[in-house]
């Protein structure tokens, strides 16, 4: 089998819209879906969050300039359509990304779109405009953007320091829509005004998200939708109990774990329930600026103490991916493959040899069984989170550390994060997209918001941009693998696993392509359709 073939036999994703003979489906107009959702953001401002939880329910909301193809499983460049922007040309030296864009669109209170919006967006992200946001976590991703330049009232040219081709992918991501010139950032938190093809209508904090159909939206046949309804339950017995009485048509978007939806399928009596790998990642942050984890070896014991596989084991019956900082093929583009991956230090599938060495290391500094390192392990206080938090604690104490968990709630985590007000975390590291530009500018470089730890390495920084650059697509491959030795080294944020988790929809539910390499790209649901 290809790569997308394997792809999609592994997850058993179905490409809603399309019979397995290829013929296409009467399309319903109509109806509210409703969705059981995992949590209550702290805002409906996409470009301010860092979590599904505010970017999914506002991603139909808003438009890009350029998407990812909602019907394609695994994104890529290739796979980049147009949305806002009818066309797009590079320039001959590929530091000018021109975009001419469509005419007659309205932002959902009537206004007119113009390339002007799109210079107050990228002015807003780069921090240039006199609108700032609270928070910004994907700053990173624009600093080789000099600057976003509206050449009329319908063409925009983005003018680069330096070449990189992958820039267009990260304009594609479902993090980076274009906002209205003539709302504020403080409006948008709370009552989002598009473009796409729904309208928000109500955010009412741990009890739902409401949004419906776009009657104007210049898709003229989108969506098929009068609406969607998120249901906003925490826990996820009770969530997944409304998913099976019936009383919703879907669940969270890749949240339930594979023990839960192997149970939902079994009550349900059909393969209604749906894996897939997510790249997100769970990651264990380190606080290099809090004694005494400013300590080398001491994080590399850390490091050393890691069992994958029993995380694997334990919280995905064997169906997580042992990975980097990319995720792995044949799901993801740019990762090292599996067999490599064990050549990283502290990937050695000998655990007790790791663990032995880990604690030599721990002695040196003059820890032991009598002598235990005291601390907080803090992490968000959601399941995906708090599961793996629990069994790290547990794997610690292997290496001489006793974790106390401390979960913080979704509200309070990513602002803490922000702040570095934690020793040691357990944290997901959810990619915007399969792009070595987007997780190694957000998470590894230096000063990147998305950077908590506060690693540093202006070696690594120059790596970063050295493979930026790189149009050819083998010769960067290798490059980021080298980039992912250099991060192990360092023990930059280490990798527990790649989470494979799902997705359950009844089956009346047509029209929605899972993701396997990116879960924050697909959530337009303007091609979705209820068959009842």
């Amino acid at each position: 089998m290809n790569l997308l073939a394997r792809a999609l036999a592994l997850t058993g994703i179905l490409l809603g819209g399309v019979t397995a003979n290829g013929g296409a489906f009467a399309r319903k107009p109509g109806g509210v879906l409703k969705m059981y959702f995992f949590d209550s953001p702290a805002s409906m401002s996409i470009h301010e969050e860092a979590t599904i939880a505010g970017q999914g329910p506002a991603m139909g909301v808003f438009n890009n300039l350029v998407m990812y193809d909602q019907h394609k499983p695994q994104t890529s460049i290739e796979t980049i359509v147009p949305d806002l922007a009818s066309e797009w040309l590079w320039s001959e030296d590929g530091k000018e990304l021109t975009f001419k864009l469509r005419q007659d669109v309205k932002w959902h209170d009537g206004k007119p779109f113009t390339a002007k919006d799109v210079k107050c967006t990228f002015d807003l992200l780069q921090g240039k405009g006199t609108e700032k946001l609270r928070l910004n976590p994907r700053k990173a991703w624009y600093r080789n953007l000099d600057d976003a330049v509206a050449t009329g009232d319908y063409d925009v040219t983005f003018r680069l320091k330096r070449p990189q081709p992958a820039f267009i992918a990260l304009l594609a991501s479902g993090f980076t829509p274009i906002y209205p010139c003539h709302v504020s950032p403080a409006q948008l938190r709370q009552q989002p005004v598009g473009i796409g093809p729904f309208k928000f209508v109500e955010f009412k904090p741990n009890e739902y998200i409401k949004v419906v159909r776009n009657p104007d939206y210049w898709k003229k046949d989108r969506p098929y939708l009068d609406g969607i309804e998120y249901q906003i339950i925490k826990n996820v017995a009770t969530g997944s109990l409304t998913f099976v009485s019936g009383q919703v048509d879907m669940t969270s978007w890749y949240f339930l774990q594979v023990p839960m939806l192997n149970d939902i399928n079994k009550q349900v009596g059909q393969e209604v329930c749906h894996m897939a790998p997510t790249n997100v990642l769970r990651s264990v942050i380190i606080n290099r600026e809090k004694p005494p984890f400013g300590d080398a070896d001491l994080r590399r014991a850390i490091a050393l103490t890691i069992d994958r596989q029993a995380f694997i084991d334990t919280l995905t019956q064997g169906k997580g991916i042992v990975g980097g900082a990319l995720l792995s093929p044949p799901f993801g583009v740019w990762g090292m493959p599996s067999d490599m991956m064990k050549t990283l230090p502290g990937y050695s599938p000998d655990v007790a040899a790791n663990r032995a060495e880990a604690r030599k290391l721990m002695e040196k500094l003059g820890y032991g069984p009598n002598n235990r390192l005291q601390t907080k392990v803090a992490t968000r206080n959601i399941p995906p989170y708090r599961d793996p938090a629990v069994l790290l604690i547990d794997q610690l104490k292997e290496i001489y550390i006793d974790g106390e968990l401390e979960p913080i709630d979704t509200a309070v985590w990513y602002p803490r994060l922000a702040r570095k007000d934690f020793t040691i975390g357990l944290n997901l590291i959810g990619n915007g997209l399969d792009e070595p530009d987007q997780t190694l500018y957000e998470n590894y470089t230096c000063n990147a918001e998305g950077n908590y730890d506060a690693y540093c390495n202006p070696e690594l920084d120059k790596m970063v941009d050295q493979q930026s650059m790189q149009s050819d697509k083998e010769r960067r491959r290798k490059m980021v693998w080298e980039i992912e030795r250099k991060l192990a080294e360092d023990v930059a944020r280490p990798i527990l696993y790649h989470s494979v988790s799902g997705t359950c929809w009844h089956p009346y539910v047509k029209g929605y392509t899972m993701t396997v390499n990116a879960i924050y790209n697909g959530l337009r649901m303007e091609d979705v359709w209820l068959d009842k």
